[in-house]
């Protein structure tokens, strides 16, 4: 089956089982109040906001990728999401754009920012709310890898995902107005970048 035809498929997938469990959420607590987008946070921006918005999302974005070329060094002889276009080249294009923003990032940002971040909010306050999210963000990400890299690096990579989702946390509450827009974009950027390095041979 063409790579493209498997991305589509596969992140049609992923975005349906990581909006089953919020969305039966919302059916059962929110329907007769908002939208199922809005109350996961799918909406615009405030106009006022967006320019310190995106100023915050380049900052974040740029020391995200710094920080993730120690992590990619760190994993480099384990198979990762984007090894699937390792020496494809331009051909893989269209394969990553969908990767990128419909694979992992959509569904990642609907979970972890949309519902859980927004669902204990209320309970547990926003700092202590945030921290859960990313904690909980960062160790199914360092989950992935103990195996292949052993404690000390999975324990490295729980640091670096926990804080990134700390930060985006941070960014679509207090300064995005609840919008999980820029998660998605800085999201997807790295899963651009990371998906076109690994097409084109650039990373290890």
């Amino acid at each position: 089956m063409n790579l493209t035809i498997q991305k589509l498929i596969s992140s049609g997938v992923e975005i349906v089982l990581f909006s089953m469990i919020p969305f039966l959420w919302w059916l059962i607590t929110a329907k007769k109040k908002q939208s199922f987008f809005a109350w996961i946070g799918l909406k615009p921006i405030g106009t006022a906001r967006r320019r310190s918005v995106l100023l915050w999302m380049l900052a974040l974005t740029v020391l995200f990728l710094l920080l993730s070329t120690f992590i990619l060094y760190s994993v480099r002889n384990v198979p990762m999401a984007a090894s699937e276009f390792s020496g494809l080249g331009i051909s893989a294009l269209p394969a990553i754009l969908i990767y990128a923003v419909l694979n992992t990032s959509l569904p990642e940002e609907i979970l972890f920012r949309g519902f859980l971040l927004k669902r204990l909010t209320p309970i547990l306050g926003f700092h202590a709310g945030n921290l859960t999210q990313s904690l909980l963000f960062g160790i199914a990400h360092g989950a992935m890898f103990w195996r292949a890299v052993g404690i000390g690096r999975t324990v490295f990579i729980i640091i670096f995902t926990t804080s990134v989702a700390w930060c985006i946390g941070y960014i679509d509450e207090r300064k995005a107005d609840g919008s999980i827009l820029p998660g998605w974009c800085i999201h997807a950027i790295s899963n651009l970048l990371s998906g076109l390095g690994t097409a084109f041979a650039m990373l290890p």
